[in-house]
């Protein structure tokens, strides 16, 4: 099992999780603060995944990628769009923005990727943020699931272009095939696996 480093931060306290392979090292998504905790670290971040682009998860996308010189894997190039930062300014009534960043390998219409000598398995999951992706390792049991599948709950479907009905569906159809003991790392709160909440979580049993 490679080892799995999770920071949270920001104002949604956001994880980011830090995963070191024989290949290289991968961060999956970059919330605030994200930047200057890896300097303390010392780490070196070879590949940046980006499970959606919803502002929390990527505001320290741009300053990732200037310092440690990452490819950028994400379903959607950037967008102020998906980032939701002007309906955050506008509900705040606070000027906001994401700095922009440049996505190296656009993930649309890919099911599998090959990184860092890996085979990734991905599934596009949208309801929460049309741009959801899940990133599946199957050689480790891994899923780094965005804000789609958390213990106990699911990603909130009330920002725009949300639908329950295509998360759960895309939940059931896509993540709850995979065997039990795949854990999955949120993009909020505690790790968990498949078995548990195929048996467990409240809006899917």
């Amino acid at each position: 099992m490679s080892e799995i480093t999770t920071y949270t931060g920001g104002i949604a306290a956001t994880n980011g999780h830090l995963l070191t392979l024989p290949g290289g090292t991968i961060l999956v998504d970059a919330p605030d603060g994200i930047g200057t905790w890896l300097k303390q670290q010392k780490v070196k971040v070879d590949v940046l995944f980006l499970t959606h682009q919803h502002f929390d998860h990527v505001l320290d996308a741009a300053a990732v990628k200037a310092e440690h010189g990452c490819k950028v894997y994400s379903f959607a190039p950037y967008s102020r769009e998906l980032t939701l930062e002007i309906l955050y300014g506008a509900v705040t009534g606070s000027p906001f923005s994401v700095p922009p960043f440049a996505v190296d390998e656009v993930l649309e219409g890919q099911s599998q990727i090959e990184v860092l000598g890996e085979t990734w398995n991905l599934y596009h999951v949208p309801g929460h943020s049309p741009d959801s992706l899940c990133f599946h390792l199957p050689s480790q049991n891994l899923l780094f699931g965005g804000d789609v599948l958390f213990l106990d709950s699911v990603g909130r479907t009330d920002f725009p272009n949300g639908s329950g009905s295509l998360l759960l569906s895309g939940i059931i159809k896509k993540l709850f095939v995979l065997p039990d003991a795949t854990r999955v790392y949120p993009g909020h709160g505690d790790d968990t696996t498949i078995g548990r909440e195929k048996r467990e979580n409240p809006y899917l049993t």
